[in-house]
C-alpha cells in the first residue's frame, strides 16, 4: 500500500542544549520501529473496555518517542476467545543497533549489551489496527528490553506467534495466572524474540467506539510508573444546617443578651457555712427573733409573777441569802487586777482558738529548740502560751481567794442558794431587777454563774487543753486509752462557747443594773454598804474604758509580724 508522509509532533530534546526531538522534517510514515513484545515485561495491568460482551485484561499502555532505528516493546496481555485477524506475511527485519540505558544490577554494564540489535521494519497499516482488547502472546526481539510498552494490538496473531517461535528466543519464566482459576502466564512455549510487524500492511481490527486507539509512532506516551496507592478520602464534614426562610417578615430581633456572655462572678468568701453577707441575715433575722422570744417571755413572767402564790415565793426567797459569820466585805484591788488579767486572757485564747479551727495551711511555724520534731503552727505556740499566763493566773487567783476568805462570796455554803437563784432569775426577766449590793454580797444566781465559772470551766478547759497541746506524753499507751482525744475535742469546744456567752450576759447585766456603780466596785475598788449608797465618781468607768483600749490593741497586734519576735526568744520561728 503506498505511504503517505506526515510530519511527527516534536517534543524535549533528548540531550542538554539539543534541538528538540524527532528532527523537523521527518515525517511518520519514513520509519516506524517495529514493535518488540515481550511477554515478561508485562506485568502491571490495568482493565480494559469489554469486546465482544466480555471483560479481558489490558496491560499499562506506555510508549517513549524513539528515532527511525528505536524499538518499541510490547506486553502482550492474554488472549480470551477472541479470533485473531487474518496476519499478513512477515516483512524482512532490518538490524539497528540499541541504545544502551543504566544497568540492570548494581555495579553492571549498561544494558542492553553492545551486540544485542532490534529489528526495524517498514510500517505498512495505519496505527489504528492497534487495539486496547485482546492480543497475542509475543516475545521480544532481543534479551534486553526497551524502556517503552505498549499493550499489544490485536493484529499481532499468530503468523506473529510463529515468527517469534522461529526466530528461536528463549523460553520465558512463567509467573501467576492473569485469571482467576487460570494457568501461569505467559503460556508454556512462549519464547523471547524480534518480531518485525508493519503497522501498514496489518489489517485494522475491530475497536469498539468507546476504546481509543493509540498510536504508537505518532503519540509517545509517558514512561510505565508504579502503581500508586489511591488516596485516602478526605473527612466527610456535615453540611451546615440552613434553616427555612421566614414565611412572615420578621417583627422581632434578638438583643445584645442574646450574643454577649458576661463572665460569671466570682464565688463570694464564705466564713464557716455562711457568706458575709448570709451572716448579717442570720443576725438579723435571729437577732428580730430573740427581740420577739425575749419579749413574749417577758409577757409571760409578768403575768406569772402577778399570781399570790408567786408572790409568795418572792417574799420568802428575795434572790440572795446571808453569808457565813467571818464573810469579808468588799472588794480589794488585788481582785479587781485579776479580774482584768483573766479577761485579757480569755480574750485572746478565744480568738487564737477560733483561728486555730479555721486555719487550713498555717503560714508560720514554731519549734522548740530541744524537740526538732515538735514543730507546730505560730498560732498554736501563741495559744498554748496564753493558757499557760492564763492558767497562772488563775491558780493565783484561787490561792487568793482561799487565804483572804473570799471565797465564800462566790461558793454556795446553803442550799437556800437554789430557790433564790430562780427568784432571782424570775425577776431578771420580768425586767424588775433584784436589790443587790455586790459590794456586800451577790445575789444566788451570780454566785452559781460565778462559782460554775471558776471552779467548773476552767478547770475543764485546763484539762482537755492540755490533752491537746504538745505537753502530752503521746506515746503513753495507757493513759491515752484511759483519756482519748476525742473526748477532750467534744468538750473543749463547748467549754469556750458557754465562757463567750458568759462574757456576754455578764457585761451586759454589769452595764444594765447600774453601770458606775458595778464598775467603780470591780475596778476602782469602791464601794459602800449602804445598797442605796452609789459610787458617784466616774474613776471606774474611765479604768473599764481603758481596758478595752488595751484589749483592742491586743487584738489587733496578735498577728505573725508581732509575735514571732517573742516567740523566737523560746523557739525557732520558720516560714514552712
Amino acid at each position: 500500500m503506498a505511504t503517505y508522509g506526515r510530519a511527527l509532533r516534536r517534543g524535549l530534546p533528548r540531550a542538554a542544549g539539543g534541538e528538540a526531538w524527532p528532527p523537523a522534517g521527518e515525517a511518520a510514515g519514513d520509519a516506524v520501529a517495529a514493535p518488540v513484545v515481550d511477554a515478561a515485561t508485562s506485568v502491571a495491568e490495568a482493565p480494559a473496555a469489554p469486546v465482544a460482551g466480555a471483560a479481558r485484561p489490558v496491560a499499562e499502555v506506555t510508549a517513549t518517542p524513539v528515532a527511525a532505528e528505536s524499538a518499541a516493546v510490547v506486553s502482550s496481555p492474554p488472549v480470551a476467545d477472541v479470533e485473531p485477524a487474518a496476519a499478513p506475511a512477515a516483512p524482512t527485519a532490518a538490524s539497528v543497533t540499541l541504545r544502551r540505558g543504566l544497568p540492570r544490577t548494581p555495579g553492571g554494564e549498561p544494558w542492553p549489551p553492545a551486540s544485542a540489535t532490534a529489528a526495524v521494519a517498514a510500517v505498512a497499516s495505519a496505527p489504528a489496527a492497534l487495539t486496547l482488547d485482546t492480543v497475542a502472546p509475543a516475545a521480544a526481539a532481543a534479551p534486553a528490553a526497551a524502556t517503552p510498552v505498549v499493550d499489544a494490538p490485536a493484529a499481532v496473531t499468530a503468523a506473529a506467534a510463529s515468527a517469534v517461535a522461529d526466530a528461536g528466543g528463549a523460553s520465558l519464566r512463567r509467573g501467576l495466572p492473569r485469571t482467576t482459576g487460570g494457568e501461569p502466564w505467559p503460556p508454556a512455549g512462549t519464547a523471547r524474540a524480534a518480531v518485525a510487524a508493519s503497522a501498514e500492511d496489518a489489517p485494522a481490527a475491530e475497536t469498539p467506539a468507546s476504546v481509543p486507539t493509540p498510536a504508537a509512532a505518532e503519540t509517545p506516551a509517558p514512561a510505565a510508573a508504579a502503581p500508586v496507592a489511591p488516596a485516602p478520602a478526605p473527612a466527610r464534614t456535615p453540611a451546615p444546617v440552613v434553616r427555612a426562610p421566614l414565611t412572615v417578615p420578621r417583627t422581632v430581633w434578638p438583643g445584645r443578651a442574646a450574643f454577649h456572655r458576661p463572665p460569671a462572678a466570682p464565688a463570694p468568701r464564705r466564713l464557716g457555712p455562711f457568706t458575709r453577707a448570709q451572716w448579717a441575715g442570720v443576725v438579723v433575722i435571729g437577732g428580730g427573733g430573740l427581740l420577739v422570744a425575749a419579749a413574749l417571755a417577758v409577757l409571760f413572767v409578768r403575768a406569772l409573777l402577778s399570781m399570790p402564790a408567786l408572790q409568795d415565793f418572792l417574799a420568802a426567797y428575795p434572790g440572795e441569802y446571808h453569808l457565813p459569820e467571818g464573810a469579808p466585805v468588799g472588794i480589794p484591788a488585788w481582785l479587781g487586777w485579776q479580774h482584768f488579767l483573766n479577761g485579757f486572757f480569755m480574750l485572746l485564747i478565744i480568738k487564737t482558738g477560733l483561728t486555730i479551727r479555721t486555719e487550713k495551711r498555717p503560714a508560720v511555724f514554731w519549734t522548740p529548740r530541744r524537740d526538732k520534731k515538735g514543730k507546730t503552727s505560730l498560732t498554736i505556740w501563741f495559744h498554748q502560751a496564753l493558757d499557760v499566763l492564763w492558767i497562772v493566773n488563775g491558780v493565783v487567783f484561787v490561792v487568793l481567794l482561799f487565804v483572804t476568805g473570799q471565797w465564800m462570796r462566790i461558793v454556795p455554803t446553803s442550799w437556800e442558794v437554789f430557790p433564790n437563784a430562780l427568784s432571782a432569775a424570775l425577776q431578771y426577766v420580768s425586767l424588775d431587777w433584784p436589790t443587790e449590793n455586790g459590794w456586800v454580797n451577790y445575789n444566788s444566781l451570780q454566785q452559781l454563774a460565778y462559782f460554775a465559772t471558776v471552779f467548773v470551766a476552767a478547770p475543764l478547759a485546763f484539762l482537755t487543753g492540755i490533752r491537746m497541746s504538745g505537753v502530752w506524753p503521746r506515746g503513753n499507751t495507757k493513759l491515752n486509752t484511759l483519756y482519748p482525744i476525742d473526748w477532750a475535742r467534744k468538750v473543749h469546744f463547748p467549754v469556750m462557747l458557754y465562757f463567750v456567752a458568759f462574757i456576754i450576759v455578764h457585761v451586759a447585766l454589769v452595764l444594765s443594773t447600774g453601770a458606775l456603780r458595778n464598775l467603780g466596785h470591780m475596778y476602782a475598788a469602791q464601794g459602800s454598804t449602804d445598797p442605796t449608797a452609789y459610787a458617784d465618781n466616774w474613776l471606774g468607768f474611765w479604768m473599764f474604758v481603758l481596758s478595752l483600749a488595751v484589749m483592742a490593741g491586743a487584738w489587733i497586734a496578735a498577728r505573725p509580724m508581732v509575735i514571732a519576735p517573742i516567740a523566737r526568744l523560746f523557739g525557732t520561728v520558720s516560714g514552712r
